[in-house]
């Protein structure tokens, strides 16, 4: 088997996947059709567009961070129960698995930013052609450390029932990362220190370069160097937690 023929199988064999599609792909289309685009005050101008495109991309970053936490998670657990020894017997190295999880992962997170972004296109959203460039490549980029935290959730537990819950975790994190509903006051002290602030933050940097809005109009800014100072602070975070598990899982072998 090359490297090629199993990205194309194990990608289609993760996408046929009920649970992890719908999660991934319809529910943040759905919640974005909700709230982005029937909603009265969707239309309102906020940074260089407007409020529907505001919500489009945190539902994009929800959708993207649970995909690479889920397929990063799944792979963690594959590994430990045996795959890679199966793995082992046929032409693809260690390395090629690795590589070929991420560009699934990868993969995956591409489907809800993509359809998350057509349907703000076509229905209430607006923004400046290269704002929505960015902000689709910045929501990618921004999921990418949540790999390492499914990662190492499949590394802590090692079941897939264990990964479907730090999925699930995921929609706390984006309350509290303001993904969905604006947040202001003591929420908003609270959010900026958790896991998906930083990306939804950088996602949205290109619309709002910093500004923060609540129900009633601006409450605040982000400099770009506290953004990036919190995906780079929890980056480092998962990375060192998967980092000990490995050493635990390797000591114990």
């Amino acid at each position: 088997m090359n490297l090629a023929t199993y990205i194309a199988m194990d990608f289609w064999r993760n996408f046929r996947n009920a649970g992890n599609t719908f999660f991934i792909v319809v529910l943040p289309a759905i919640l974005f059709l909700f709230f982005g685009v029937n909603m009265d005050n969707t239309d309102l101008a906020v940074g260089h567009g407007n409020v529907s495109a505001w919500i489009m991309i945190g539902m994009a970053t929800y959708g993207a961070i649970t995909a690479t936490t889920a397929l990063a998670g799944s792979a963690a657990v594959e590994i430990q129960q045996g795959w890679g020894r199966q793995l082992a017997l046929t032409a693809l190295p260690h390395g090629g698995f690795v590589l070929a999880k991420t560009l699934i992962a990868l993969g995956m997170a591409v489907l809800p930013v993509a359809v998350l972004n057509v349907l703000a296109l076509v229905t209430t959203a607006q923004m400046p052609p290269l704002t929505w460039l960015a902000s689709a490549a910045l929501t990618l980029l921004g999921s990418v450390p949540f790999a390492l935290y499914g990662l190492a959730v499949g590394l802590l537990f090692r079941s897939d029932a264990a990964v479907g819950a730090a999925s699930g975790v995921v929609v706390v994190l984006a309350f509290f990362g303001n993904a969905f509903n604006p947040m202001a006051g003591v929420l908003l002290d609270i959010g900026r220190f958790t896991p998906m602030y930083g990306p939804v933050a950088l996602a949205r940097y290109p619309l709002m370069e910093g500004e923060i809005v609540g129900t009633s109009g601006p409450v605040g800014t982000d400099p770009l160097w506290g953004i990036l100072l919190n995906v780079v602070a929890w980056s480092v975070v998962f990375a060192l937690a998967c980092l000990l598990l490995q050493r635990r899982r390797t000591a114990r072998q």
